[in-house]
Order: structure tokens, then C-alpha cells, then sequence
């Protein structure tokens, strides 16, 4: 078959419901900055009742799980990880079992 599926793809969903109307997007990580966009559209047609507002949180939303996403991708899909290997040590400390005199530092 021409539409076999291949590998993973995650589909996001995105939803809001206000009075009788019902807001759902549907986008994946490739289409993020496609999704921000709608929600500008959405909010600048005055036939809407989607707002300024609605459009900010829920492009927060979008941003949120995209920086989740990058973690979990960074961190190796999603496996838990202790946070020591996660953050990288930019310099280690002495301990107080270490036992360095002043005339080691100067």
C-alpha cells in the first residue's frame, strides 16, 4: 500500500470551547509556527468570537509543549533521566572532604 505508515508522528491537539462554538487545532512539530499564525488570523476576524486573549494563551500552550517535547528529545525520548544527567556542569565546587589549603587557590 502506497499509504503505509511510517515511523512515529505525533499529532498535537489543541482545543477551546467558548459558548457554543468549539476551537480545535490539530498541528505537529514541523507545522508549529503554522499553528501560532492561525491563531493571529482567528483572533484578528472580527466574525469570531476568538480573541486577542484566547490566541495568547493558547499560543503559551503551543510553546509550553514544544519546549516539553525538545526536553524529552534531548533527554532521549522521553526515558527518565536523574536530573545530574540532565544539566550539564559548567564547573565543580570542592567538597568539604577535599582538604584544600588557601596556597592551592593563589
Amino acid at each position: 500500500m502506497g499509504n503505509e505508515y511510517q515511523g512515529k508522528k505525533d499529532i498535537n491537539v489543541l482545543a477551546l470551547v467558548k459558548g457554543n462554538e468549539r476551537y480545535v487545532f490539530l498541528y505537529d512539530d514541523k507545522n508549529r509556527a503554522d499553528a501560532l499564525r492561525t491563531l493571529g488570523r482567528f483572533a484578528s476576524d472580527p466574525e469570531l468570537s476568538f480573541s486577542w486573549y484566547d490566541a495568547a494563551v493558547l499560543s503559551q500552550k503551543i510553546r509550553k509543549e514544544a519546549r516539553k517535547s525538545e526536553e524529552r528529545d534531548r533527554n532521549g525520548n522521553g526515558r527518565d533521566k536523574k536530573l545530574t544527567d540532565i544539566v550539564k556542569r559548567r564547573f565543580t565546587l570542592p567538597s568539604p572532604d577535599d582538604n584544600f589549603e588557601i596556597d592551592d587557590f593563589i
